[in-house]
């Protein structure tokens, strides 16, 4: 009771990232509100599934395991999570941003009237006054996230209703391993009083699943372009560039809008985020929906036509010219110096 819930994703008997990185977080918030951790997985042929997620500094693991619990349909995962939370209380409830998460984390809220939070890419805890009804709120989730475009950064928060639910990108926190060691228990949900017949009436008859072919997120060097670059032939130097340096391409918002790039090449807020070794920006003006994606870089080389983009505050290094000019002396330079 009062402690914070992770609900984890699992595909092919792995846990999925963006379920390790929001576990990594919750054992951060925990440690701050002084409770337990705690995780919920559903799912099929389970057995052994603690080793992927105690690790993380998970204090009690439920496992749903049953064969009619995967692959995932909405209603059945529904009334688990949602009978579950009714039980334990849970005073934060996190998911990731996925496609499951987003069907599965609006249904939670609404059916315990709690409210959710989407796309996060900050929680920390924190008080609050409430000045007009004389409140005062201690250890409260702030759900940071842009809003209006990527304007401004709103702090979100939820005074009075429980949990408080939050989605998160995968990729915007960082996963750590808290003790391959560490001791937590498991749980065991007894599936068939949690769920009801009419939860099955949607049946999954087949599925096809292509994995991407692009992996920027683990990538040790990414060079991006932003709609700056000027046109698609322009676009394809940053290609040349890579190739010749051993990096993956990524791009803005706007480029991809543009048609330079594929939406899977997306960096940012609506995108995928990425904490590469170096940062190469072409023609990328520097806006939040963009730096939320990569602002954890090690080194980032800013290529601007204008030397008051806001990327420059970011960057390590800036260049300011053309990329037409400067892309193609990069490679020449690149290619004569590691011969």
């Amino acid at each position: 009771m009062n402690n914070v819930f992770v609900y984890c994703e699992i595909e092919e008997g792995q846990i999925a990232d963006v379920s390790l990185e929001l576990l990594t977080k919750g054992r951060s918030l925990a440690d701050d509100l002084k409770c337990n951790l705690e995780a919920v997985v559903i799912g099929a042929d389970l057995k052994g599934i603690e080793k992927q997620i105690i690790p993380f500094g998970v204090d009690t693991l439920w496992i749903a395991d049953d064969k009619s619990l995967y692959p995932y349909t909405t209603l059945p995962h529904t009334s688990i999570i949602v009978k579950l939370f009714e039980e334990e209380k849970p005073q934060i409830a996190l998911m990731g941003a996925t496609s499951i998460g987003r069907d599965l984390g609006p249904r939670v809220s609404s059916a315990l009237h709690s409210g959710l939070t989407a796309d996060c890419t900050s929680l920390i805890i924190g008080d609050h006054e409430d000045k007009k009804n004389k409140k005062e709120y201690k250890d409260l989730l702030y759900q940071i996230r842009p809003a209006f475009g990527g304007n401004i950064v709103a702090t979100i928060i939820n005074p009075d209703c429980r949990p408080q639910m939050a989605t998160v990108r995968e990729g915007v926190m960082k996963k750590e391993i808290r003790s391959e060691a560490y001791k937590g228990k498991v749980k065991n949900i007894e599936v068939e009083k949690y769920v009801k017949p009419e939860d099955f009436i949607v049946k999954v008859i087949e599925r096809h699943m292509e994995a991407s072919k692009v992996n920027i997120k683990n990538a040790g060097i990414v060079v991006a372009g932003g709609y700056g670059v000027g046109s698609k032939e322009n676009f394809d130097k940053l290609y040349e560039l890579a190739d010749v340096i051993g990096a993956e391409v990524g791009a803005s918002r706007a480029a991809v809008d543009a048609g330079y790039a594929s939406h899977e090449r997306q960096i940012g807020q609506t995108g995928v985020t990425v904490r590469p070794k170096l940062y190469i920006a072409c023609g990328i003006s520097g806006q939040i929906q963009h730096t939320a994606g990569m602002e954890e870089s090690s080194m980032v080389i800013a290529i601007n036509t204008d030397k008051n983009a806001p990327i420059n505050n970011f960057a390590d290094y800036i260049i300011t010219g053309d990329i037409a000019d400067v892309i193609p002396k990069m490679i020449k330079h690149y290619k004569l110096n590691t011969k």
